[in-house]
This record gives C-alpha cells, structure tokens and sequence, in this order.
C-alpha cells in the first residue's frame, strides 16, 4: 500500500507539473506520427476506446496516431514503455483504472513508475460494472443478493486478481460484511463462461464485456456500480439504491510521461476535451454502456481536472486494496 504520506502529497506532485503543461504558452503540433501505447491485448474494451480516440486524435493533430498493444503485468508493461519512451511529445498512455490508480497500491515497491512521474492528460470515459449472478442463484435483486449472500460463504468470478471489478467486489465486501470467495480468471470470456454453467455464484465485470449476455438472458444483471442507471440496461438498478453512496466505476484515459513539453500535453489535453464533448463520440461510447468523462460543466476533460481525479482514485483505492490485502506476487 502507498505510504500515507505519498498519498497526501499526490495532488502537489501531480498539479505543479499540470500548471506548467497548461501554462505552455507556444503552440506545439506533432512533426511525425504520434504513439498511443495501449497496455492490454486488442479486442478488449481498452483497445476499443482507445482506437477510436487514436483515431479522432490524429484527425486533429495532423498526424497519424499509431495504436501499441504492450500488454503484461497488469498493464505495467505498456505504461512503462510510454513512460521511459523519448519526451518529446509523441508517446502517449491509454491508461486504466488499473494502471492510473489500483496498481500503485496492488504492485507497491515493484510498480516500475511512480505518481510524481505522470502528466495527466485527460480522462476519456467512465464504465461502470455490473453485479451478476447464476441463473441457480436464489436472488433475482440487490437486496435478496444481499440477504443470501449473508447465509453462506459465496463465490465470484472476474477478469483477473487486482482488476477493476475485483477491487469493486472487495468494497462491497468491507461495506456488507460478506465472506466471498474470489476465482480469478485471465480475462472475462473464460469467467463469464463459469458464470453461465452455474460453477460460480456470482461475478462482476465491466458492462461492455456482459452486456450481450444479459440481454440474452443467459445471466442475470442484479446491480450497476456507477452513480445512475445505465441506458443501455434501464432495468438494472445501482448498488446505491440499496447501499446509499456506494460507486465504483472503471475508467480511461491519457497520460504521457511528466518530462514532455508543456505545450504538447496542452495541445492533446485541448483536442481530447474537444473529442470526448463530440455528439458522436459519446453516442458511440453509449452503445456499450460507456459514459463521457464529465470532469467539466461542458462535459469534458482537462488535464488539471484529470490529474485531481487521479489524484483522489489513487487514495481511495489504495485504502480499499490495503485493507483487502490485495498484493501482487
């Protein structure tokens, strides 16, 4: 877990660096085409973000934005990469929940990067998981989940040890008080699978990767983790109207290596406000039950909002992970 004291100096490291970023003054453009390491395999919900932001990135900056798929280490491979790369502008990171926030505390001394050494750019979009149980499973709602889950010890299923929905489950752990067993699996297809032939009570993942067996009916979607209902599954309530101020949304985003030029990091920052607040961008994002970055009143992003953001993950989840004592071996 990360030192207390590292954790109340985060907004003064992560800031300074943001107000000489946004104070840049010259306009930057990039002069060849630009990298955007994305640190998980292709096909997932992070790669499917992060190459449609590529995508409009590069339409706007005049230059092409090439997609890197550097999975590994829960995403530390990739982000090391962008990190330590050449600081001069052209190396981006499509970071995660995971790798923006979680893996500080779940990696600690061995994580190959530390806080102070991001520049935040901007956050892209919230994803919120969704609770889900086996069709034997006695409870059709939260509540009744509740109330079932506090008769026996119960098992849950995610996408991998130290993930987003993981850290999500152990939270409702420590609010309820529930003995659940965690079965982790190298991704959510084998999981969702288990989940569906009944091997598992229960499971959390992020809605994207669930969302077409729940509408199938082949699963049954219990709770949303985020602040609303969704629009792609209305039926579905939230933790939090049953468990008032519970959220736990995944999220995304671009970071670059504290060392670029300020005026590079101002210029992305400028542009991916101005993608993430496009009609059709956000409508793409809604048709998997993704939300826009809302870290402005427009809607948007910017770096300073994105870099307190971040700032605030790392320590809420540094202090759910330590209390869990969820560690990487």
């Amino acid at each position: 877990m990360i030192p207390r004291r590292a954790l109340a100096a985060l907004p003064a490291l992560a800031l300074p660096g943001l107000a000489r970023a946004q104070g840049g003054g010259e306009a930057w453009a990039p002069t060849r085409p630009m990298r955007l390491m994305i640190p998980f395999p292709p096909g997932g919900t992070t790669d499917l973000v992060g190459r449609m932001v590529a995508e409009r990135l590069g339409a706007r900056l005049g230059q092409p934005v090439v997609v890197e798929n550097r999975p590994g280490a829960g995403g530390n491979l990739g982000g090391e990469a962008a990190m330590r790369a050449e600081p001069d502008g052209h190396t981006l990171f499509f970071t995660t929940i995971g790798t923006g926030a979680m893996n500080f505390a779940v990696h600690g001394a061995r994580m190959p990067w530390r806080p102070e050494e991001v520049a935040a750019v901007g956050l892209v979009t919230r994803v919120p998981n969704v609770l889900m149980v086996s069709s034997g499973f006695p409870a059709r709602d939260m509540a009744g989940f509740l109330q079932a889950a506090r008769g026996r010890e119960i098992s849950y299923g995610t996408a991998g040890f130290g993930s987003s929905p993981h850290v999500c489950m152990e939270l409702l752990a420590q609010i309820t008080g529930l003995r659940m067993t965690h079965v982790p699996f190298r991704g959510s297809g084998p999981m969702l699978t288990e989940l569906i032939a009944g091997r598992l009570d229960c499971g959390m993942d992020n809605i994207p990767s669930a969302l077409a067996f729940i509408r199938e009916d082949r699963i049954t979607g219990i709770a949303m983790t985020g602040a609303r209902r969704s629009a792609v599954l209305p039926q579905v309530p939230v933790v939090a109207e049953t468990l008032p101020g519970f959220e736990a949304t995944a999220w995304f985003g671009v970071q670059a290596g504290v060392r670029n030029p300020p005026a590079a990091i101002a210029r992305v920052g400028a542009e991916l406000d101005a993608i993430t607040r496009d009609p059709g961008f956000r409508a793409r994002l809604a048709e998997f039950g993704a939300d826009g970055p809302d870290l402005t009143p427009e809607g948007g992003t910017t770096p300073e909002a994105f870099a307190a953001f971040t700032a605030a993950e790392i320590r809420k989840w540094g202090e759910v992970i330590g209390k869990a004592g969820i560690r990487a071996e």
